[in-house]
Parts: structure tokens; C-alpha cells; sequence
């Protein structure tokens, strides 16, 4: 009976030994993050006196990523890499954490990221990470350069704690996966990873509702979340739906502080094949030279291409949210106490760290396991 006792005993210490080590853990983890903000906000903000050399390896990443990516300017890689910055801050991420629970038996999660804007996949590497899982990351080949790095960085800030990943080819040997593509790999994503715990993402888009009493200020915010990232995101704003006497010409004139956006000539070529393709079967448009807005109730436009629909009731607006939501990433306004379930314009391309992908609770799947 005492050898029982003693037994048990024994479990239970060891146990808590094991819980306080894995919090100690994640202590340091976190605590090393926040030094990879610092780096990322103090680096853009010119202030580069702390961290020798790795200023001089980060320029480097930044112009290689860009040539590996045209798609990945040097403005669009400031801009989400200052927002991170900002972001991975103590108070953020313990508001994030806090509702987690910490793995005490780590997990192989298979990561597939996608690479349409940069550092698109961060949040699920972060994710899997924090929760005391490993991951073994399939990097898109838009944007297998920066993740590494910061991967790496946030090791050498984690005093000797090894924050463990796996860059691999194929998902192999794994416990769950999270991966994301467009709907047609969602299918076969789906079918592969069908015997597995999973995340499947896809193709999804954003909307902006106007209501008329929009101010320029608050047209040229939205026009952030139209172009950034040149539209490829799933926060991007593809559908804007306005009052039926709302004038096209104020949303031109709100565009022009994108218009370097025709300079870029993986997007202006996208432009003129849509422009041609409108021309050829006839159809209506309106056309600034660098971007085109069209009449149309479908949510998904091509790139360049901005789709409006006119509403004579407000409830419409409801009823087409509700019937697309399942392919709805975000819906900005300027009044979000009026829309239900939206954000401020200018806002979509900063999310904070419990805004997820397909509104789906990554965090929660990763302490299921």
C-alpha cells in the first residue's frame, strides 16, 4: 500500500515537474519572440546600433526574397514586416496565449504554407510553436526565405532553449496538418490528409460596404485594402458593395495614391489582359489606367479588377454577406458598429494575432491534440 502511495506520489511530481519546465519553456520562447519584434521594429525604424551583422543578413533576405518573388516588393515586405513588428509584443501575445493550455506532449504538425503575400504562413509556424508542438514545414516556393530567417533569429534570442522546426519536401511521419490552397488542392488536400487530424484552408476573399457618407479619408484607407500586397491576399478587398447613387469617380479618385502599382509589371500585365478580355466581349467598365471597376455580383475579381454592386436596401447587404460567408475573409466599413462582424477600413491587412485564417481557431485544434 506505501509502495503504492509512494508510486503515485512520485507520478504526480514528476508531472508537475514536467508542467513547470514546458511553462518555463514557453516563458523563454515567448520572451525570445519579442526580441524578434524588437529586431523587426527597431530595423525599420533605422535604429540598427544592438545587432551587428544580422542587420546587414536581414538586408540581404529582404532583397533575395523580392528577386525570388517579384510579387514581393520592398514596400510590401516593410509593410508586413512593421506590422509584425509591432505586434509580437508582450502584451499581444500573453492576450493571445493565455486562453491555451501548453502541450506537455508534443506533436509532428505538418505545416503547407501558402506564399501569395509575405510571411502569409508566420502565424501557423508561431501557432504550432507556442502550443508545444513541432512543425514540419512545407514552405511555398514564393516564400521560402524570410520565414527561415526569422526562425532562426528567434533561436539565437531563446537562450539556448531550441526552438525546433523542420523545413521539409514532402509530409511525412506526422500527427495532424494544417495546410492551405486554393479550392481545387482543397479537394485533393482533403482526400490525402483524410485519415489525419486537419486544417483544410481555402480560397477565400473580403468585402467593403459603403454607405454613402464615407469621407476621402475613409475611401483612401480602403483603398489599402484593396491594393496592398497588389490584391493577392484573402484580406484584400475583391467586392466592394455601395448605395445605388454612390459615384464611381470618388473611388478613382481615392485609388491614385496606388497608381505605382501599373509600374509593377507582373500586375499591369494582369491589368491589360482584363482590360482586352472586357473590351472583346463587349461588357461595361469604368478604367483609370491601372485598375478597373466593373458591375458585378460575383465576390471573387480578377487581379486588377475591382467588382461593385449597388444596394436600394441595407438588408441587402446582410443577405449577401450571410449567402457568401463560407468564401468571406474579413468585410471592412467605416462603420463597424452598423455592420455586423466588421472592421474599419484600412485595417484589413493588419490583423492581430487571434484574427485567423477562414475564422478557423488554429490554436484550439493545436490543444486538441
Amino acid at each position: 500500500m506505501q509502495i503504492n502511495i509512494l508510486f503515485k506520489f512520485a507520478t504526480k511530481l514528476a508531472k508537475f515537474q514536467q508542467f513547470l519546465s514546458g511553462d518555463m519553456r514557453r516563458e523563454k520562447y515567448i520572451s525570445a519572440l519579442i526580441k524578434v519584434g524588437e529586431f523587426i521594429h527597431r530595423f525599420f525604424a533605422k535604429n540598427k546600433s544592438e545587432y551587428g551583422d544580422r542587420e546587414e543578413k536581414f538586408s540581404e533576405i529582404l532583397r533575395k526574397t523580392e528577386r525570388e518573388n517579384p510579387w514581393f516588393t520592398q514596400e510590401n515586405l516593410e509593410y508586413a514586416l512593421v506590422h509584425w513588428g509591432q505586434i509580437l509584443n508582450k502584451k499581444n501575445i500573453e492576450k493571445w496565449q493565455n486562453p491555451y493550455r501548453f502541450s506537455l506532449r508534443p506533436k509532428k504538425i505538418g505545416l503547407v504554407l501558402a506564399g501569395n503575400i509575405p510571411m502569409v504562413g508566420f502565424h501557423d509556424v508561431l501557432s504550432v510553436i507556442l502550443s508545444g508542438h513541432v512543425p514540419f514545414i512545407k514552405y511555398s516556393s514564393k516564400d521560402r526565405v524570410l520565414i527561415p530567417f526569422l526562425l532562426d533569429l528567434w533561436n539565437e534570442f531563446s537562450e539556448n532553449e531550441l526552438v525546433y522546426e523542420e523545413e521539409v519536401e514532402k509530409l511525412e511521419n506526422f500527427d495532424a496538418v494544417i495546410a492551405t490552397g486554393s479550392n481545387h488542392t482543397a479537394r485533393y488536400l482533403e482526400y490525402y490528409f483524410r485519415d489525419y487530424p486537419k486544417i483544410i484552408r481555402k480560397n477565400r476573399t473580403s468585402v467593403a460596404v459603403l454607405d454613402g457618407e464615407e469621407s476621402h479619408e475613409d475611401l483612401q484607407c480602403l483603398s489599402q485594402d484593396i491594393f496592398r500586397y497588389f490584391g493577392l491576399g484573402c484580406r484584400n478587398v475583391t467586392h466592394v458593395m455601395m448605395p445605388e447613387k454612390f459615384e464611381t469617380e470618388r473611388l478613382f479618385e481615392s485609388f491614385e495614391n496606388f497608381s505605382g502599382v501599373s509600374k509593377h509589371h507582373k500586375y499591369y500585365n494582369n491589368y491589360e489582359y482584363n482590360r482586352a478580355v472586357f473590351l472583346l466581349n463587349q461588357e461595361k467598365f469604368w478604367d483609370n489606367n491601372f485598375v478597373i471597376i466593373k458591375e458585378d455580383e460575383q465576390l471573387f475579381s480578377p487581379l486588377a479588377v475591382v467588382y461593385i454592386s449597388r444596394y436600394s436596401d441595407f438588408s441587402q447587404v446582410g443577405e449577401y454577406t450571410e449567402k457568401n460567408k463560407e468564401n468571406i475573409q474579413c468585410v471592412v466599413s467605416g462603420n463597424p458598429k452598423r455592420i455586423k462582424d466588421s472592421i474599419f477600413f484600412g485595417t484589413s491587412q493588419k490583423p492581430d494575432l487571434s484574427a485567423y485564417a477562414d475564422n478557423t481557431d488554429t490554436m484550439k485544434f493545436l490543444e486538441m491534440l
